[in-house]
């Protein structure tokens, strides 16, 4: 089944584990959707130390990078400005839009969970929020401080969805690629948008009933 044409909003901010928002970006724009991307400061400097890739700093040499790495569509990705404030995400009348920051630093949560505004990735998620919108947030930090875990529950009943970078390993994961695939399958799942990344839980278990 062919997924319909859908944008996604998609902040990378400085936790560890670009890997899990790079995979992400490059099966969203795989499945046809176009992304609107928002890239931190502090999630280039983690990208360069964690990835081979190395991020132009001006948004419009970072999408075309992007765009050619991932072989994307022209104007498939569209990447703003920390303060571009005419930014679709910006706004409530912009295109509604879920918002995924992965991965999303305690820094983020703690912003998003007090209403700050300091950005276009904060000002999204609070958008986000208080139009009730999907919005995604995808933590990875050891250990969660108190403060860290009231920020999620916070945010969890303004209804926002807190999915960790806590890959399982029931799939047997051979691989580092496996254990992002995990991860970046439960969120495409969330998304509604198609992925063969990992199979749905019980799909074998029913395809042996059917088959009998």
């Amino acid at each position: 089944m062919s997924n319909p044409i859908t944008t996604v909003n998609l902040a990378f901010t400085g936790a560890s584990g670009a890997q899990y928002g790079l995979r992400l970006l490059e099966c969203l724009l795989a499945a046809g959707c176009r992304v609107h991307l928002m890239v931190s400061r502090a999630a280039q400097v983690v990208i360069a130390t964690e990835t081979d890739f190395k991020l132009p700093g001006a948004p419009k040499a970072m999408a075309a990078a992007l765009t050619e790495h991932f072989q994307a569509q022209p104007q498939q990705l569209l990447v703003f400005g920390r303060e571009d404030w005419f930014a679709p995400p910006a706004s409530g009348s912009g295109e509604p839009a879920p918002l995924v920051v992965c991965p999303c630093s305690t820094g983020t949560l703690s912003a998003l969970a007090t209403g700050a505004s300091n950005n276009l990735i904060e000002r999204a998620g609070d958008v986000a929020l208080k139009e009730r919108r999907p919005l995604i947030l995808v933590p990875r930090e050891a250990p969660y401080s108190e403060l860290h875990l009231e920020n999620m529950l916070k945010l969890t009943r303004m209804g926002a969805t807190i999915i960790p970078a806590s890959p399982g390993f029931y799939h047997q994961p051979q691989s580092v690629a496996d254990l992002v695939d995990f991860i970046v399958a439960r969120l495409l799942d969330h998304l509604g948008i198609d992925q063969t990344l990992m199979p749905k839980w019980g799909e074998s278990r029913v395809a042996q009933k059917l088959a009998r």
